[in-house]
């Protein structure tokens, strides 16, 4: 995310779209200053926010506590950061210059200190793709789940380092947080406390005396990402109680229908903020709000708790972006934009790892080229969050209604050919349902028993990569996926988690000297990658907010032309999914474009136009990218 706070530098070697400055908010807050003044439309706007989830009554005695909490946070912000604040510029907040690397806090094992500070350095030394942003996955201390049943929201595991780390971090990169929203850990100390029936914690979870009181009917409705039993039993003060568990018995689902489980959230994310998070992603959110006898998603509350919380950052933390997490059908998923000003300023595109392979296992661009022509976000301030792989898997539900049950189910066997596990979630008829590929994503891509060369599996690799470079959003590079790793087989096995298959812990020297090896497979991966990566970020035609125009000429070639938001750029970018050679012919009219001289970013090979059409033989899985050559 560019910011206005952090002024960018590039490294000798045009590599890192780095800030060299940070306006950090003060650890104690200064009351002696004037207190934030809050305009009446936005006071207005969250007390409308606040009544539709508890009900005007409950909004009037709960708007006061809100509003100290953004006095509080106000309270915290030097005066140098209150006036930059005021050239913001929302058009900007993400550019072409952003690329979001995704890691686990402890990914990397080495020799010298915590793994957040190895981490650090090592980003440093081998940041070589423009990488301006770390999501570092959740940090805190935890009890399951890799880091998402957490036990202390506001601590640093000590595994993993200090917040000292993160502060060094966050001195070079813009950073992603999780707001694990919607649960706990069974070892929280809130819910330990509603164990013993402190008054406190009074109704911050959703509990019932009987697993009878929800009945078969409700239970049937609710959408879910497991097969486990909603319903955990716990020992209380009180006798048994049985308590709502989306995921899994150790992650006890919040109840956000108490305002003040709401306002304990919010104060954590505001915590977030001032500890140097750039970025909000609000894990798991869709479920947020348990409602008995509806499928307990995208209900009308869920937007509404996003809206306040954008409502909120709008008026403390304008700089601040909120991207939600929901792996759901595509139609369901974009409607966290809301307006495409009010709810989230980015949005996980879950349909395009599995297109992305549906389109290399087929090798046919059909079915992408069609879905990415209707891509359209009505807004100047959000953008699609383009993923390949993550910690999690690759997501099926994304592509639901935009490819056909055959399509999906040949997807899914081609994957497990290629070594993947698969996740499931039950039907409201109690039935398992494919929900998601466990794979790293070089082993989706490239067979573990193929006999082709290392560059040709690279070449794949790298042609399927591309995509999510093209694609209007902001891309996100899991480390798994950035280092082409195979499945992990062992650890899955170890675990009994299937998604470890694609979690395993690296090893940094091994990987520095694969890098040093020039013929390892590692070393082909850099060589290729970086081209692609920094031509995206050196050219504004990649900009979130720049036009996109797919071209359907063919369905062995993925075509299209991106523009930059003033119209005064132009790049024609190509990617050849198949494993044969492409010959294509595109007219410059079905490109509105007159010029006659391109230059491909990748080579540096210049086309001259003959008649009115751009002739070029693509060979197998190449990637041309064509700009336009000054006169």
């Amino acid at each position: 995310m560019t910011s206005t706070n952090r002024p960018d530098h590039m490294n000798n070697e045009g590599a890192k779209n780095l800030r060299i400055s940070r306006i950090p908010y003060n650890r104690d807050p200064d009351f002696t200053r004037p207190s934030l003044v809050i305009s009446s439309d936005a006071r207005e706007r969250m007390f409308s926010r606040l009544s539709l989830l508890y009900g005007e009554t409950e909004a009037k005695e709960w708007m006061p506590e809100l509003e100290r909490l953004l006095r509080v946070h106000h309270a915290h912000k030097p005066q140098e950061l209150i006036d930059h604040e005021k050239d913001f510029d929302p058009f900007e907040r993400f550019t072409e210059k952003d690329v979001v690397l995704i890691t686990y806090a402890d990914v990397l094992k080495g020799e010298r200190g915590s793994f957040l500070s190895l981490l650090h350095r090592f980003i440093q030394e081998y940041n070589r793709g423009g990488i301006n942003t770390i999501h570092i996955l959740p940090f805190f201390p935890y009890s399951s789940d890799r880091g998402f049943a957490v036990v202390d929201f506001k601590a640093v595991d000590p595994e993993m380092g200090t917040w000292e780390c993160i502060k060094a971090m966050d001195a070079d990169y813009d950073l992603m947080f999780d707001g694990v929203l919607n649960h706990c850990s069974s070892g929280a100390q809130m819910f330990r406390e509603w164990l013993r029936g402190n008054p406190i914690f009074k109704d911050f979870f959703i509990a019932y005396d009987s697993p009878d009181d929800l009945t078969p009917d409700q239970r049937s409705k609710i959408f879910r990402p497991r097969t486990s039993d909603i319903l955990t039993r716990f020992d209380t003060i009180d006798g048994p109680k049985y308590v709502w568990t989306t995921f899994s018995k150790d992650q006890i689902d919040l109840n956000f229908r108490n305002p003040a489980v709401f306002m304990q959230v919010l104060e954590s994310l505001l915590f977030y903020v001032r500890r140097g998070a750039d970025i909000l992603r609000l894990d798991a959110v869709t479920y947020v709000w348990a409602e008995p006898g509806t499928e307990c998603v995208h209900l009308p509350e869920t937007h509404a708790i996003v809206k306040l919380i954008r409502d909120v950052m709008g008026v403390v933390a304008s700089g601040v972006a909120l991207i939600t997490e929901t792996n759901v059908p595509h139609e369901d998923n974009v409607s966290y934009f809301g307006n495409g000003y009010d709810e989230a300023h980015m949005v996980y595109n879950f349909a395009l790892p599995p297109l992305v392979l549906h389109t290399f296992y087929t090798q046919d661009a059909t079915a992408i080229s069609r879905w990415a022509k209707d891509l359209k976000i009505d807004s100047r301030a959000a953008t699609f969050f383009n993923i390949l792989d993550t910690h999690d898997g690759v997501g099926v539900m994304g592509v639901k209604g935009i490819l056909s049950k055959e399509q999906i189910d040949s997807l899914i066997q081609k994957a497990k050919e290629h070594g993947a596990y698969v996740s499931y979630k039950a039907t409201e008829d109690n039935v398992e349902d494919p929900y998601e590929i466990n794979t790293t994503w070089w082993s989706a891509i490239n067979r573990a028993d193929s006999d082709e060369e290392v560059a040709f599996q690279v070449k794949r690799y790298i042609a399927s990569r591309s995509i999510l470079l093209v694609l209007k959003g902001v891309p996100g590079l899991y480390t798994h996926g950035l280092f082409a790793l195979p499945n992990d087989y062992e650890l899955a096995e170890t675990s009994n988690v299937r998604r470890d298959i694609n979690r395993g812990v690296i090893d940094s020297e091994l990987l520095s000297d694969a890098f040093a090896d020039p013929d390892s497979k590692r070393s082909h991966l850099v060589r290729m990658s970086r081209k692609i990566h920094l031509s995206r970020t050196r050219n504004r035609a990649f900009h979130p907010q720049g036009d996109q125009l797919v071209l359907m000429i063919s369905p062995d070639v993925l075509i299209v032309l991106r523009v930059s938001p003033e119209g005064d750029q132009h790049i024609l970018t190509m990617t050849n999914v198949t494993d044969r050679a492409s010959s294509i012919e595109i007219p410059l009219s079905d490109l509105g474009l007159k010029e006659t001289k391109w230059r491909d970013l990748m080579t540096e090979k210049e086309w001259t136009v003959e008649g009115d059409r751009i002739s070029i033989t693509m060979q197998p899985y190449d990637v041309i990218w064509l700009m336009p050559v000054s006169k």
